[in-house]
C-alpha cells in the first residue's frame, strides 16, 4: 500500500488495502441527513465540509460530523466525500473559482502553503492563541504541517503515521547481531548479513517515495530539521547545504555495500512486496511507515503474533546534530477554513474544531482500528488494543515525544518539485547521479 494514495491508513484489525479498496465510486456523496453538500453555498447556518471516502476512516469522519451537528445549537455541517484523485481534483477546482467548501480536509505541507500563498484560507494563529486548552491537546509535533511562515492555518486532526525500522528478530539473532544504535552500526551490520546470504534491507525501491524515507532520516540526524526547512522556505541553493552532501554521499555509500535487496529498483511498495521479504526472512530490517505493520500482522503468519517482528526509531548518525527523537512520515491530516466562507460558516467551523474534532467518542474510534489519534490523552486507551498495544505506545510515544515530526517530503512541496524530487531520487539510488548533480538539479526548482 502506497501511503500516497492514501495517508490516512493504519489499520490492524484489517489488510492494509482497505483504506482504498473501499472507494467505490468517484462521484461525491453528500452525507445522509447533513442537508445541502455543495461547497461554498447554502445558508449561513450551515457550513460545508468535504473529505476522503474509504472505510474505516470514512465511517469515523462521518460520524464525528454526526455527533457534532446532534449537539450543536448554533447550525449544522454536511459533508461530501470523495475517492482520493477525484477529491485532489475537485478541491483545487474549487478553490481556485472561490467555491470550496467551508471546512478543507487535506495533508498540510505543499497543498496547504499554496493555498495560504493564495490568501484562500484563514489564518487560525490567533484563534490558537485565544483556545489554548485546544491546542495543548493535540501533539506538539503535529503542528509543524500545519505552520507557514510561522502561522498555523490548519488545525491538525485523525492520526499519526511516522516511518521506523523494522527488523526481523529471527534474522539478527541468527547473523549474531543486534540492532542498530547508530549509522555506523548499520554500515557495519551490512557485510556481515550479508555473509549469510540475507539481504540487509528490503527495499520497493520501485515506488520511488520509500527511498525518499532513507534521505529524509540522513538530512535530519545528520544537520537537524533546519536542512530540508530551508528547502520548504525556497532558500536559494538549499541542497547544497553540506549535511545534505553529507547525506546523499552517505545514503549512495550504503547502496554500494549492497545494502538494500538485490533487484530494490524493481519492486514496489504497493504489492506489499518489500514487506514479504522481512517477514519471510529473506531481508533482515526495513525503513517504512507505521501503516505496514496491519499488513505484516494478517499476512506473515506467526511473524507479529508469534514475537518476531521489531522496531525502533531511526538510530543517530555519528557526530550529527540531529535530535534521535525526531521523526518523519506523516503528523495527521489537516483542517483548514475557507476564506472565502460567509462569517457564520466560519465560526460554526472553529466551534468543530474545538468541541468535534478529536472528541473522546472520535479518539476511540481510531484507536480501535489499529491508529493512535494525535490527541496526548490517546495513552491511557491504548492498552485495550490487546497484542497490539506496545507497538501502538511505541508509535504514541515516538510521535507525541518528537520535537519535529517532519512531513514526508512529496506532501511538504509543491507537485512541481515533489515530481523533480522523486525522479532524483530515483536516479540517485541507481548510482547514475552523484549527490552533487542531485543537489544541482533539486536547487533549480526551489520555490516552483
Amino acid at each position: 500500500m502506497s501511503r500516497r494514495d492514501f495517508l490516512g491508513l493504519a489499520a490492524l484489525s484489517v489488510p492494509v488495502l482497505a483504506g482504498v479498496a473501499a472507494c467505490s465510486s468517484s462521484k461525491p456523496s453528500g452525507g445522509a441527513g447533513t442537508g445541502n453538500a455543495s461547497g461554498g453555498g447554502g445558508s449561513t447556518g450551515t457550513a460545508t465540509y468535504w473529505f476522503l471516502s474509504g472505510q474505516p476512516q470514512q465511517g469515523i469522519r462521518e460520524d464525528s460530523v454526526k455527533a457534532f451537528n446532534a449537539a450543536s445549537s448554533k447550525g449544522k455541517i454536511s459533508y461530501t466525500e470523495f475517492q482520493n484523485d477525484a477529491y485532489k481534483t475537485k478541491i483545487k477546482t474549487a478553490i481556485g473559482a472561490g467555491q470550496a467548501p467551508t471546512i478543507i480536509w487535506g495533508w498540510g505541507g505543499g497543498g496547504l502553503k499554496s493555498y495560504v500563498q493564495a490568501n484562500q484560507v484563514e489564518d487560525l494563529t490567533s484563534w490558537f492563541d485565544q483556545n489554548p486548552d485546544v491546542k495543548s491537546r493535540l501533539f506538539p509535533s503535529s503542528f509543524g504541517a500545519a505552520t507557514i511562515s510561522g502561522k498555523i492555518y490548519a488545525m491538525p486532526s485523525e492520526a499519526v503515521q511516522p516511518i521506523i525500522l523494522y527488523y526481523n528478530k529471527k534474522v539478527l539473532d541468527k547473523v549474531g547481531v543486534q540492532p542498530p544504535q547508530s549509522w555506523g552500526d548499520i554500515l557495519d551490520m551490512v557485510p556481515k548479513i550479508n555473509a549469510k546470504g540475507i539481504a540487509p534491507f528490503s527495499l520497493g525501491g520501485q515506488s520511488r517515495w520509500t527511498n525518499m524515507m532513507w534521505l529524509e532520516f540522513l538530512f535530519d540526524r545528520i544537520g537537524g530539521p533546519e536542512v530540508f526547512q530551508a528547502v520548504f522556505d525556497g532558500e536559494k541553493d538549499a541542497w547544497s547545504n553540506p549535511a545534505s552532501i553529507q547525506g546523499l554521499t552517505e545514503c549512495q555509500k550504503l547502496i554500494k555495500a549492497n545494502g538494500f535487496i538485490k533487484g530494490f529498483q524493481s519492486i514496489t511498495a504497493d504489492s506489499n512486496a518489500d514487506q514479504a521479504l522481512l517477514y519471510t526472512g529473506k531481508a533482515a530490517m526495513m525503513l517504512h511507515g507505521s501503516w505496514t505493520y496491519g499488513n505484516m500482522k494478517s499476512s506473515g503468519g506467526d511473524f507479529v503474533t508469534g514475537g518476531h517482528l521489531g522496531w525502533m526509531n531511526f538510530p543517530p548518525v555519528d557526530g550529527g546534530k540531529g535530535d534521535p527523537s525526531d521523526t518523519v512520515g506523516n503528523p495527521g491530516q489537516y483542517l483548514s477554513i475557507s476564506s472565502k466562507a460567509p462569517d457564520a460558516q466560519k465560526q460554526l467551523a472553529l466551534d468543530y474544531f474545538k468541541n468535534g474534532v478529536l472528541a473522546d467518542a472520535e479518539v476511540k474510534e481510531w484507536i480501535k482500528t489499529g491508529s493512535v489519534p494525535i490527541v496526548k490523552s490517546a495513552s491511557s486507551q491504548l492498552s485495550s488494543a490487546g497484542d497490539d498495544t506496545p507497538f501502538l505506545k511505541f508509535i504514541y510515544d515516538t510521535s507525541s515525544q518528537a520535537k519535529v515530526f517532519a512531513q514526508s517530503w512529496d506532501q511538504a512541496l509543491s507537485p512541481t518539485q515533489a515530481e523533480v524530487l522523486l525522479d532524483n531520487i530515483a536516479k540517485l539510488f541507481a548510482l547514475s547521479i552523484s549527490p552533487q548533480q542531485y543537489a544541482s538539479n533539486m536547487n533549480a526548482v526551489i520555490g516552483k
